[in-house]
């Protein structure tokens, strides 16, 4: 039955005195076994889940463990592990957890991955002793991503985890009306590999709390008193967005890329703005639009999932000496339906295309078109004597569009330029205007092109139909002059640039604080926040920890604190010091090791 809210609330209110009772109750046992091991595609999954790491950021974390020596390699789609990985894991879990714990035999896993390789086992902790995350001695990102690493290799051998999971229907009963309720609760009978690991959470014990859901202890026919009774709306969602984590699963689905480009494939459609992050959310672009529309209509079958997919078996069948490749490539490029050939027949169509009308599914929206042109994407409308046009601006995605935003953008089109006032300098009347990065002020209306004339962007949280005469004047003034430094004499600026307000100082910069404002900061606060970029990091020395003589050369090397760890700084050479060195007690032959090391990289 679908109810509207006046039935809601008349049945909430009846069922409120009505006599309440345990109608049934039932368990079941369910056992969970653990995940298999990290592959290159399911640890970028994990990381960006647990961490939010992008694709990319995974993979250099990723690529600096396995340099050190703490991982197996990381670009692989095989979760197999090699008969020291599996012995190692089923020491540590007798050690650390117990024989309950152990898994009664050994459990390996077969990929299943569409086009897996597996040229490499799973990525595990290195060696045939796996370290535990606090024996690494490793910090920040790094000890994040091994403990990772290591709790989901430790959980493979681990036992089944146990779960109880209770059902009751609760029946409520007037003289009109019979309503059935339903509470389910789940219960962890044996913890098993959740004592090490659990997707989707850092802290074991708080997750398997976290996913316990306890009931209280009731029988059939128990009567029970209902404390209270809520009528709520509920409305189906549209799918979510494509996360990092998400879409990399559903290329693996696909067969499309493989371990050692998942990260290059979401880095291309960010920096090339076909999407945008909203979030952790990946939101396609007016310009992606564009190019897929593009590309599905000129060269469908390239774009093709199926087609991607099955270039990337032949490409494997080419690696491994089952397929000629310059056949291959020859029938690609040349084929009745190659490259080429789709290339020739669209190059004039293409040449002369100057805008590309959009096709997307917007509702009520039919007497809009939307394109993407030389200068971004705009809209037109056709309703009137002409047609009207209007810039897009840069952060309006397609999923923001409504008819309430565009009419506002045809409007001021139509009517023109808001003007606030005179520019007192130049005379000119200023402007508020809409552009492809979102408003801004502008002075005079310059028809010659080599003319440019002065404007400032609005600061976030100013509206183009608040501004007033007088703060467009303070932001054609930017960067304005605080003063001079008490100490150099040199002067101050405060500004706006790319990364939001600031101020300079001989040509240090460092952005404003949340509260301040670039429109009214002072010169006392000015200098105290140079002061902040001035001062050294906590923890950070700016003296040498020590200082040596090259035992070869005789030139003199020293030993800092630098903001990835301590170093050697030896001319223009500087080298990291591993882990297990003391930068106190290093010696000259050591450092002089090190320094060759180094160079002949």
């Amino acid at each position: 039955i679908l109810l509207d809210k006046a039935q809601a609330d008349a049945l909430q209110a009846g069922l409120l005195g009505a006599q309440w009772r345990v109608a049934d109750r039932s368990t079941t046992r369910e056992k969970r076994s653990p995940s298999p091991p990290f592959i290159t595609s399911s640890l970028q999954q994990e990381a960006n889940r647990k961490f939010g790491y992008g694709a990319r950021e995974t993979m250099q974390i990723a690529q600096r463990l396995y340099e050190n020596g703490y991982i197996t390699y990381m670009r692989t789609d095989s979760t197999s592990l090699s008969g020291q990985a599996i012995e190692a894991a089923r020491s540590a879990v007798k050690n650390l957890y117990g024989d309950e714990y152990l898994f009664e035999r050994i459990r390996n896993y077969s990929k299943k991955v569409k086009g897996a390789q597996e040229a490499h086992e799973a990525i595990r902790p290195a060696g045939s002793h796996f370290k535990t995350p606090q024996e690494t001695g490793l910090s920040g990102p790094e000890f994040k991503l091994y403990d990772l690493i290591w709790k989901r290799t430790i959980a493979t051998q681990m036992a089944d985890a146990e779960l109880e999971f209770t059902s009751v229907d609760l029946e409520a009963l007037t003289a009109t009306e019979k309503a059935l309720f339903r509470a389910t609760g789940k219960t962890i009978v044996f913890p098993g590999f959740f004592r090490a690991y659990v997707e989707g959470s850092d802290d074991p014990d708080a997750a398997i709390e976290d996913q316990e859901s306890l009931l209280p202890n009731m029988s059939k026919g128990d009567a029970i008193q209902c404390l209270d009774l809520a009528a709520k709306g509920h409305e189906t969602k549209p799918p979510a967005r494509f996360t990092e984590a998400t879409l990399i699963r559903e290329l693996e689905r696909n067969g499309v890329g493989r371990p050692s480009t998942y990260a290059s494939i979401i880095s291309t459609i960010v920096d090339r703005a076909y999407a945008v992050k909203v979030g952790s959310a990946l939101a396609p672009t007016f310009t992606a639009f564009a190019v897929n529309d593009l590309l599905e209509q000129h060269f469908p079958d390239l774009v093709d999932t199926g087609f991607t997919s099955g270039m990337e078996e032949k490409l494997d069948d080419i690696a491994s000496g089952k397929q000629e490749w310059i056949a291959y490539l020859d029938s690609y490029y040349k084929g009745e339906h190659g490259l080429k050939t789709m290339i020739e027949d669209q190059e004039a169509q293409m040449k002369a295309l100057n805008a590309r009308k959009l096709t997307l599914p917007l509702k009520n929206m039919e007497a809009y078109s939307f394109f993407v042109g030389k200068f971004g994407p705009y809209v037109e409308y056709v309703g009137g004597e002409e047609p009207l046009k209007a810039s897009l601006p840069a952060d309006m995605l397609p999923g923001d569009v409504t008819e309430e935003k565009i009419s506002d953008l045809l409007r001021q089109t139509e009517e023109g330029p808001r003007t606030l006032g005179k520019d007192p300098q130049s005379g000119e009347e200023i402007y508020v205007l809409t552009g492809r990065y979102g408003p801004y002020i502008q002075v005079g209306m310059s028809e010659d092109p080599k003319k440019k004339p002065k404007r400032a962007s609005l600061l976030k949280g100013m509206s183009m139909e608040t501004i007033d005469l007088e703060t467009a004047l303070s932001l054609l003034d930017l960067p304005r002059l605080l003063g001079t430094h008490p100490d150099t004499g040199k002067e101050i600026r405060a500004g706006v640039g790319r990364f939001g307000p600031y101020v300079v100082h001989d040509g240090t910069f460092k952005s404003l604080a949340k509260d301040d404002n670039v429109l009214n900061i002072d010169l006392p606060r000015a200098v105290e926040l140079l002061a902040q970029k001035a001062s050294p990091k906590a923890g950070a020395r700016t003296e040498p920890i020590l200082t040596l003589k090259h035992p070869e050369t005789g030139q003199q090397l020293s030993v800092l604190n630098g903001r990835y760890g301590p170093y050697i700084k030896y001319g223009k050479l500087n080298v990291s010091l591993p882990k297990k060195i003391d930068p106190a007690t290093l010696t000259p032959e050591q450092a002089a090791v090190l320094i060759q090391e180094k160079a002949a990289k």
